[in-house]
């Protein structure tokens, strides 16, 4: 089986670390190969605060995942959270040298570089540069400048902000786990690759994935992405709460929440009770469902009413900028009973569960098409990707004539192939690949 076409994504997160080999079949859908799971010690709120627990951690998963699947493991994509990430709106231009000449690539990459220069808080590093959209000599919303003329190309971005030593620090684990970074990605970006259609995306969306330590948005309009925030609390809060509330151990509070806790108050009877073995010879515990429900409620409310305030700074209010697709949850959190109903009542937006079988084959494993496996699927998708760019542009001069994709025209012998540029609608990962690249070389010297 070749390695190239062969992917694995590392989900880092504050309650679980999950290790997922994918490759693309022959239909273009993503199988997934293996799976790893893992408890996460050492990570609060999707940040490391504990590097050789987590360490272990993330070689538990990671073997896991060799064993299921049967491949060896070198190299894997991460995703980073966690309440150091911020994004903020930037705009920038450059002027042109010369106007009589098209706008390509590279005159898009300066203007990215541009961005990258901009003057952060100590100790922040600017993670993602995503371009909104493009003036071209005051013209306004142009979604892909290039090929057009112009001196001045001026660009709205969405800049994605998070802590260096953070960002180290995973470096760092998967480093001394003997794996190699191929990439990083933002966790809620790599959520929504795997939930969400392209028409979502294009009618506006807001993607809200509920993970143990944190709750991840990403708000989507018009096939690009608008806004990302990611905001401290998660289900982890939630399982402290019924914990303090009903005066029982972390793994109990747990279990009630997962298999009886419910958003809704209203929909538990007075009698209904559920009994819980006490410590060591002490009598087993009485709790009531309503009341098991009220606490949830009230940390869930809480949870979705900062998210629904990030929207709306966001501008859903806007005639223009309303999201007509809704709220998509996603994420283990979403799995809480009529957390739906809940977040339609408090927001009055349509709302849907996000499942990331969209991308998956047909006979993929039910486990794997959980919402809790959202961003490992992501992660494999983003890291498939690119792989498939990277072999693209190497294989250009040996694709034999009329041998190209479906649905593209075969190339002649006397043209060179023309490599189309991406829509606006897509990341241009080409940018990020280099950050990734430089972050990679920044590791390697930081030894």
């Amino acid at each position: 089986m070749e390695q190239t076409n062969i992917a694995v994504g590392l989900d880092i997160g504050t309650t679980k670390i999950v290790a997922m080999v994918g490759r693309e079949n022959e239909y273009g859908k993503m199988e997934i190969l293996g799976i790893g799971k893992s408890k996460s010690l050492g990570v609060h709120r999707g940040v490391v605060n504990n590097i050789t627990q987590t360490i272990q951690s993330i070689q538990q998963a990671i073997t896991d995942a060799e064993t299921s699947s049967g491949i060896k493991i070198e190299d894997v994509v991460v995703g980073i959270a966690g309440q150091h990430i911020r994004s903020l709106q930037h705009s920038d231009y450059i002027t042109r040298s010369d106007s009589d000449e098209v706008i390509d690539e590279e005159d898009i990459d300066s203007l990215c570089d541009q961005v990258h220069k901009l003057v952060m808080l100590p100790g922040e590093e600017i993670i993602h540069v995503l371009p909104q959209d493009f003036k071209v000599d005051g013209q306004a919303e142009i979604k892909e400048p290039i090929g057009m003329y112009g001196g001045r190309l001026e660009a709205n971005f969405h800049v994605v902000v998070g802590q260096v030593a953070s960002i180290k620090n995973i470096g760092r684990c998967v480093k001394s786990a003997g794996l190699e970074l191929s990439g990083i990605t933002l966790e809620p970006l790599a959520s929504a690759n795997a939930v969400l259609s392209q028409e979502e995306k294009e009618a506006g969306v807001a993607l809200i994935d509920i993970g143990g330590g944190t709750t991840d948005l990403a708000i989507f309009k018009d096939g690009i992405i608008r806004h990302t925030a990611v905001i401290p609390f998660g289900g982890n809060v939630i399982t402290e709460d019924i914990k303090e509330g009903c005066s029982i151990i972390e793994k109990q509070a747990e279990l009630l929440k997962i298999k009886f806790g419910s958003a809704w108050p209203g929909e538990n009877k007075d009698n209904e009770i559920v009994s819980i073995p006490g410590l060591r010879g002490r009598d087993p515990k009485e709790i009531t469902l309503k009341n098991l429900s009220k606490i949830i409620h009230a940390r869930v409310v809480e949870i979705v009413e900062q998210v629904y305030l990030e929207i709306k700074n966001y501008g859903h209010e806007e005639q223009k900028k309303k999201l007509i697709a809704g709220i998509v949850l996603t994420g283990g959190g979403a799995q809480l009973q009529h957390l739906k109903q809940l977040v339609e009542y408090i927001t009055g937006m349509d709302t849907r569960i996000g499942y990331p079988n969209e991308h998956l084959a047909g006979d993929s494993d039910s486990e794997t098409t959980s919402p809790l496996y959202a961003t490992a699927v992501g992660l494999v998708m983003n890291s498939l990707e690119s792989k498939a760019r990277a072999n693209n542009v190497s294989k250009f001069d040996q694709t034999p004539v009329g041998m190209q994709k479906d649905g593209e025209p075969p190339v002649s012998d006397e043209q060179p192939p023309i490599e189309v540029p991406p829509t606006g609608g897509k990341q241009r990962t080409g940018i990020f690949d280099k950050w990734a690249e430089k972050f990679k070389e920044f590791l390697d010297n930081a030894e």
